[in-house]
């Protein structure tokens, strides 16, 4: 798939005459993976329906670094925008603030998508137009005193066309945002920087609660996105996933909002 995309002209890719579907895509990145990340962009542009944009949200102290395998990609669809964050919520709420009124679809930076990625997510957005549509989910459960069970025990959903109040989108398959989906308070960076400051997909989750907006996993979600050799030295699998860093997390948000009531 690597080569296959590498071989694609991107000043093409970027002038598609093909009617975009009303989406911008919306993703982030870090500095490791600033060579590779050009692969999960070109798969982006190569879907069978283009998105309306595709934005790229980085670091300021990044913009010297830019590699040009990644600079030349930039045009009338995907460009790269700066901010001061370092968190992973930047591939979301930096979008929602400039796109209120959008769909707005979001992926992670280390992965390459097939080119019905996109046209399987917004099939479904045209069924629950105001539903989160998912390709990947996990669902969170409860110990018997009413507590969260630890992150690692939260099964991987395998129904299509599902959905359930303690559902739970993961960023890595590719999920879709339709306005108005996540409570108010998903911008306030103080509250996710405190609650939440390695984990998006739990802040999201969260937000989608307390704005009463259910979670849906699509009804074909397709394989698993093809990863990017050499990208996961740097992850937050480890500490979130193996070190129990999104136990903790969901657990600071579950108590501040009192999510608890949701059941």
């Amino acid at each position: 798939m690597a080569h296959r995309l590498k071989r694609l002209d991107s000043h093409v890719l970027n002038r598609r005459g093909d009617p975009a579907l009303p989406v911008i895509i919306s993703l982030t990145s870090i500095p490791s993976r600033l060579q590779a990340v050009a692969l999960t962009v070109r798969s982006l542009l190569a879907q069978d329906v283009a998105a309306r944009k595709i934005i790229l949200w980085l670091n300021d102290g990044l913009r010297q670094q830019i590699p040009r395998a990644l600079a030349e990609l930039e045009g009338d669809i995907f460009t790269i925008n700066y901010v001061d964050l370092t968190c992973p919520h930047r591939k979301l709420i930096h979008s929602l603030a400039q796109y209120p009124n959008d769909v707005i679809v979001t992926c992670d930076d280390d992965l390459m998508y097939s080119p019905d990625w996109l046209r399987r997510l917004y099939r479904d957005h045209l069924r629950y137009p105001r539903a989160i549509i998912a390709h990947e989910c996990r669902t969170i459960e409860f110990e018997p005193c009413g507590l969260p069970k630890p992150y690692h025990q939260w099964p991987t959903s395998e129904g299509r066309d599902v959905t359930h109040t303690w559902l739970m989108s993961v960023g890595y398959g590719g999920v879709l945002y339709p306005p108005g989906a996540l409570h108010t308070d998903v911008l306030q960076r103080d509250l996710f920087l405190t609650l939440t400051p390695r984990a998006d997909d739990l802040w999201f989750k969260a937000m989608s609660l307390m704005a009463g907006t259910e979670v849906r996993r699509s009804s074909a979600p397709g394989d698993k996105p093809m990863p990017i050799w050499g990208t996961q030295r740097v992850s937050l699998k480890r500490t979130n996933v193996r070190g129990e860093g999104n136990t903790e997390q969901w657990r600071a948000l579950y108590a501040h909002y009192d999510l608890q009531r949701f059941r």
